[in-house]
């Protein structure tokens, strides 16, 4: 076994690196960029190296920085996490050169199945079955059409590097091929440097099951059975689970003979994944399976095969590579229970999930997992840290497991409901509709799902009048709760609320909220809500609230959404003319990859005016009435949250223009 090992990687992945090695008596590295200085993996870490500036391409993505760093520290191994350099042979060969050991697998390996089109002819000779479709080189947009119309409609364009949804799209008619086409190259090119693709025959009822393998150096490879990923939205995972609803045994046996095969296939070493698309239109079946793909690599959603394994990936990865057989036979892996893992994003479901930055002023995860389950959080974050532009806005990963796929549902929907976080906007609301959803719950789920299901899926509430006048009573001061069972009659001798009224002043969003507290004779705290939330009733919150105070805000917690209050500054001067219609800003930290119009066009409401990359997404800027453009962002301008990035004209100056 290693005495020390490099973790090329950050955040969540890291810091659950590095509990493996010291439950190991390993000593570990972490290595960090000026944005993760204070970060809790180099915290955790028994030595960290500061290897750049934040952007990925100055330090994560520096493979010699990383590799000098292990050998300054007198590392032995580097384990690569998963994103970054994880399944970048190039940086394979950088670490084997230097003598130090690459913990995954080799770059031969990673190379086979690193593009996705020379992957799928490798595994058709390996007699893999792969989805129908074009793979070849040429990428001739007149020979891609053609594929396509003779794959038949809809298809599925592919970028044939990377994954995670990027450089992916589903085209409906042959009319819509080039500009897909168009589209999909460029953010191929932006997140893996390769504008390649694919196109593939999109199946219509599709699951996205995929199953662990594991193979070691000795040319052993076993599978820890299947996980199912079809809740996705945008091409990317949501909740997993483990194992896949209405798993048929044939099916099983099918899909996991494949996948050794495919790991075999390649002399794979170490933890890896073989996707499937299967086609659920008529029930899981043995035959109406393909291989998509292979993640040379450990994956995000690995605990819950780790629950209902029992064992631990990490430590079979430094096992394996430290050059130790598999320590389970394939006879010895066993499969129990049911096991769901959900990731908690900075984004913003009701808005499209869009990335979302800020700090976490409060973040507060459940204490003990629900009766009969076990609970597990992983996270790279600390209340008080900042989610970044920079890297993704993963915050944590909540996992249950329980004896069936009832009881990790229930479990997994009180654990989120337990689950506080203020500062950033979150999907928490978001991933408790989606496990509360009826197909969902029946196991009843394809990759289609939350599409499908969205827009009752980001529905936002408004908050009752019990939030608001537990947001009013928190903003007067006195809504402090301190630790018993009657947390107001604690304050019944505060005498300045005695016969006394406080009038408070609050925002939800852009809405003016006004209230006032008084104190009952009992010494309870009453607030009356003004127009037109609640003139006629009042509240005295016999219920202790859940809420959370930061600067400037107060967000109360009803389930598992939380509802954020602006606490106006009485000094503040309100600024209305930052507040104008007249123009369009940026949701997010980004890059205008490209723009459509030019100053002086006249445009229609919908109209596409430019391309914003963020988190390696575009994300499409349109007009949101008709309109003359004043003033536009240029193209490759990077930009942050709420700059200017389109102004029209004044509507008196454009019907002069018009009328000229």
């Amino acid at each position: 076994m290693f005495t020390k090992i490099l973790i090329a990687n950050r955040g969540e992945i890291a810091c659950r690196v590095i509990r493996t090695a010291r439950k190991l008596g390993v000593h570990t590295v972490a290595v960090y960029s000026d944005a993760d200085a204070r970060s809790l993996h180099v915290e955790m870490a028994d030595e960290a190296v500061h290897i750049g500036p934040s952007p990925v391409g100055e330090s994560y993505l520096r493979g010699d920085r990383i590799v000098a760093a292990a050998l300054a520290t007198g590392a032995q191994a580097i384990h690569p996490g998963y994103g970054f350099l994880s399944e970048n042979p190039d940086f394979v060969d950088q670490v084997v050169t230097a003598g130090l050991i690459f913990i995954g697998p080799s770059a031969a390996s990673i190379r086979a199945m690193g593009l996705k089109d020379a992957a799928k002819r490798l595994m058709e000779k390996a007699g893999v079955p792969v989805v129908p479709g074009y793979h070849g080189e040429a990428q001739e947009i007149v020979l891609l059409a053609s594929k396509a119309r003779e794959i038949g409609y809809p298809v599925l364009i592919k970028a044939r590097a990377g994954g995670g949804g990027k450089g992916m799209r589903r085209v409906e008619h042959p009319d819509d091929f080039s500009e897909a086409l168009s589209s999909a190259r460029r953010e191929a090119k932006a997140a893996f440097g390769d504008d390649r693709v694919l196109v593939e025959k999109y199946v219509d009822k599709p699951r996205h099951i995929e199953v662990q393998v594991f193979g070691d150096n000795f040319g052993d490879a076993v599978h820890l059975y299947e996980r199912d990923c079809s809740a996705q939205r945008r091409h990317q995972k949501v909740i997993e689970e483990a194992p896949a609803p209405g798993m048929t045994p044939a099916l099983r046996k099918a899909m996991t003979e494949a996948a050794v095969k495919a790991a075999k296939a390649i002399n794979y070493s170490g933890a890896g994944t073989i996707e499937f698309i299967v086609d659920a239109s008529q029930g899981l079946k043995a035959d109406r399976f393909w291989f998509m793909e292979m993640n040379t690599r450990l994956q995000v959603e690995h605990p819950v095969t780790e629950m209902v394994t029992g064992t631990d990936l990490v430590e079979w990865q430094l096992r394996v590579a430290s050059g130790e057989k598999l320590p389970k036979t394939q006879s010895e892996i066993a499969l129990s229970g049911h096991a769901f893992e959900a990731r908690l994003y900075a984004e913003d479901a009701a808005k499209g999930f869009l990335p979302a930055t800020g700090t976490l002023h409060h973040l507060k995860f459940p204490g003990v997992a629900p009766e009969g389950a076990a609970m597990r959080i992983e996270t790279g974050v600390r209340a008080g840290d900042a989610i970044s532009p920079y890297y993704d806005p993963m915050i944590a990963k909540l996992v249950v497991h329980a004896g069936d796929r009832q009881a990790a549902l229930e479990a997994l929907r009180t654990a989120l409901a337990q689950t506080e976080i203020a500062g950033s906007t979150v999907n928490t609301a978001f991933l408790a509709a989606l496990a509360a959803d009826p197909d969902f719950a029946a196991g009843d789920v394809d990759t289609g799902l939350i599409g499908r299901h969205q827009e009752a899926l980001t529905a936002v509430a408004p908050p009752t009048g019990e939030i608001i006048s537990a947001a009013v009573l928190a903003a007067s001061g006195a809504g402090a709760l301190p630790s018993s069972d009657d947390p107001w009659s604690s304050l019944a001798g505060y005498a300045h609320f005695h016969g006394v009224v406080r009038r408070m002043r609050l925002k939800f969003g852009d809405e003016q909220i006004q209230g006032k507290v008084s104190m009952r004779p009992d010494g309870r705290f009453q607030v009356a809500l003004d127009a037109p939330y609640d003139s006629t009733n009042s509240h005295d919150l016999r219920a202790v609230p859940r809420l959370a105070r930061w600067p400037g805000h107060i967000t109360v917690f009803e389930g598992a959404a939380g509802y954020a209050f602006t606490v106006p500054d009485p000094l503040a001067r309100s600024d209305e003319a930052a507040a104008a219609s007249g123009s369009l800003r940026a949701p997010m930290p980004g890059l205008v990859k490209l723009v459509r119009v030019a100053k002086g066009d006249a445009v229609i409401k919908g109209q596409i005016l430019l391309i914003l990359e963020a988190m390696k997404m575009e994300h499409t800027i349109a007009a949101p009435h008709d309109g003359v453009i004043a003033e536009i962002a240029g193209e490759g301008a990077q930009v942050t949250d709420g700059t200017v990035l389109v102004r029209f004209v004044e509507e008196q100056s454009a019907s002069n223009s018009a009328t000229r």
